[in-house]
């Protein structure tokens, strides 16, 4: 494989990230096919807080994008991750970990207290997020909603994404 580098997202790539991202939750058990109209839907809406695409020297490969959410109706330094795409040839071969390790490096510099997600407990863990009993997302099984707390103290109530979830 060619070197992947990691990098925000420009204008120009609008349309390469849908087709992969297309491509990459096609199928998926736990997709609903709207994922790209997400993505498209943040941008418009000014809640794209973070969008990094990896791309290798011919193509956009990878996307990752982070939003704010808010806790018991409150808006505060909380986001919310994903979602997170890799081309289906190129799944599990450390991509998506980059991805994560960029995402969350760029919002503790931006000075996050914090990012939620919802996926595989096992996955995420390596990154260190954790459900937590006390943060809530009705709806999906509570295990595979999680945090990773990056300053202060774990907050407690309902999370509520950007209105680009639906």
């Amino acid at each position: 494989m060619n070197a992947v580098a990691i990098r925000p997202e420009e204008p120009s790539d609008h349309a390469a990230i849908a087709v992969m991202t297309e491509a990459a939750f096609k199928g998926g058990k736990h997709s609903d096919g709207s994922e790209v109209a997400i993505v498209d839907r943040l941008r418009k809406d000014g809640d794209l807080t973070l969008s990094l695409v990896a791309e290798d020297a011919e193509r956009i490969i990878g996307h990752v994008a982070v939003s704010p959410v808010t806790i018991d109706g409150k808006a505060g330094s909380w986001y919310g991750l994903g979602p997170i795409s890799v081309l289906p040839s190129l799944q599990r071969g450390g991509i998506g970990f980059r991805l994560m390790q960029r995402a969350i490096a760029d919002m503790r510099e931006r000075g996050a207290a914090g990012i939620v997600l919802l996926g595989d407990p096992a996955y995420y863990a390596r990154f260190g997020f954790e459900h937590d009993p006390r943060l809530e997302y009705p709806g999906p099984p509570p295990e595979y909603f999680q945090r990773l707390v990056i300053a202060g103290d774990a907050p407690t109530g309902v999370v509520s994404y950007a209105p680009a979830f639906g």
